[in-house]
């Protein structure tokens, strides 16, 4: 329903069509508040308003040291190629592709965070964002706005934030849950009807050979998963592969800091249904959505989803009232002794912390519940094992020796918790690649692990 639309069929002497109206500007004409110096955060993911974002950057000229702060948006970022970097330096809390060459370069910056802390620096204060850019749906009838598909981790900063430009687009889905934000809190509307940006289930660059590692994964995984379990599932060839082998399970459970298509058919099918959640029984509990338009329209007005705070969703403590919660995750590689690098390749930064130890520490503490890192035994060419003898110089430790709990290649799946280095060691050699067994061997042997 487009802004004009929901005017017509409204009371026009409701207060906020009258304070909508007179917010109401062009992209080029909000983005003048910005100013040398301030400080911005981005809602993110599919959701970024990218007439605002291109707009400010056609600003560059006036601009100097502008701060941008916000983990991963889908789509290319035209503030961080070479030489944007003294109008605008973008501080990431998560790093995406789009990104990664910036922040190694040293003309962006990376955050080492919490995906459950990254909310809390605005709300604390730490951060103080003059400017905020957001994406939401038309007002309802009362007035309020939905941030559609990532509420998570724009909704705090928001309501922090000294000044709020909103570009409200029709395509974008109301989504429900603490996730509204109404036009008097609104300073400026730009309306822009623009398809929101998707991004897709399948890695195109993925080989058949590939894929074929990530489905015995994916069914290592799944075998871990009792019914009536809740389960964090983000993007990927591994969650995509264990969403296959679910399809036989029974009154599954979600709550996740985001999701993509592939909860969609399993909900329609009636596998998740959340009937045996003990926080929130019956309802999908996410902070955000990267998918296509088939998890958009799926979201749309539809009461089994609630959208939340990432300080909430990625909360340890209310993870873990989820009995059998199961969180999956995966990383770059993990050592012999079951230490886990999931943002950097030695030290080259690749991605980030994430929700990763939020929710791994959330299902330790859940009751039944089984966290769980997955990945593949080795790099596609074979050149290198994932699980290797030490982490690469400089790599970073995101998930400690003491949280991990299941390690799960395609060779199987490793219990570390409770287990003595010697155990973890011969665990871990047994599900890596064969071809790297001999050599982790060798060095366990050396260092007196075995």
């Amino acid at each position: 329903m487009t802004i004009e639309a929901t005017k017509s069929t409204l009371n026009t002497n409701a207060p906020w069509v009258a304070k909508y109206n007179s917010k109401l500007v062009t992209a080029d004409e909000a983005v003048r508040v910005i100013k040398s110096n301030d400080k911005l955060v981005i809602q993110p993911g599919c959701a970024a308003p990218f007439d605002l974002i291109n707009a400010m950057v056609r600003r560059k000229d006036e601009l100097e040291d502008v701060e941008i702060y916000h983990i991963l948006i889908v789509g290319d970022l035209p503030y961080l190629k070479p030489g944007m970097e003294k109008h605008f330096h973008h501080k990431a809390f998560f790093i995406g592709g789009n990104a990664r060459g910036a922040v190694n370069e040293g003309r962006a910056e990376y955050i080492p965070i919490f995906l459950s802390e990254v909310t809390q620096l605005f709300k604390k204060g730490v951060i103080q964002a003059d400017v905020a850019l957001i994406h939401v749906s038309p007002p309802d009838e009362h007035g309020f706005c939905s941030y559609g598909i990532d509420v998570g981790n724009i909704k705090t900063p928001t309501e922090k934030a000294k000044f709020v430009i909103a570009q409200v687009n029709k395509n974008m889905p109301r989504g429900l849950g603490n996730s509204f934000i109404h036009v008097n809190k609104v300073d400026l509307f730009v309306e822009s009807h623009t398809p929101l940006l998707e991004l897709p289930q399948v890695d195109p660059d993925t080989t058949p050979e590939t894929l074929a590692i990530y489905d015995k994964i994916g069914e290592n995984v799944a075998s871990l998963i009792e019914d009536g379990s809740t389960l964090q599932m983000g993007i990927g060839a591994i969650p995509d592969s264990v969403l296959k082998y679910l399809k036989n399970k029974k009154d599954l459970g979600i709550h996740t800091e985001m999701f993509s298509d592939g909860i969609v058919e399993l909900v329609e099918n009636g596998i998740i249904n959340g009937e045996q959640k003990t926080l929130h029984p019956g309802k999908i509990i996410a902070g955000f959505c990267l998918g296509t338009k088939r998890s958009y329209d799926f979201i749309h007005n539809n009461p089994v989803i609630e959208f939340h705070p990432q300080e909430y969703i990625n909360d340890p403590f209310v993870i873990a009232k989820n009995n059998k919660m199961i969180a999956i995750n995966s990383s770059i590689e993990v050592d012999l002794t079951g230490q886990v690098c999931s943002d950097s390749i030695g030290t080259r930064f690749y991605s980030g912390i994430g929700g990763q130890v939020d929710f791994i520490r959330g299902a330790s503490h859940s009751e039944g519940g089984k966290p769980i890192i997955a990945l593949p035994s080795a790099t596609k060419d074979l050149k290198y094992s994932r699980i290797v003898s030490m982490l690469k110089p400089g790599a970073g430790v995101v998930t400690s020796r003491g949280d991990v709990h299941y390690v799960v290649t395609e060779y199987g799946i490793a219990n570390l918790f409770g287990k003595t280095i010697q155990d973890r060691v011969r665990q871990l050699i047994q599900i890596a690649h064969p071809i790297f067994r001999d050599e982790l061997n060798e060095y366990a042997k050396k260092v007196f692990y075995i």
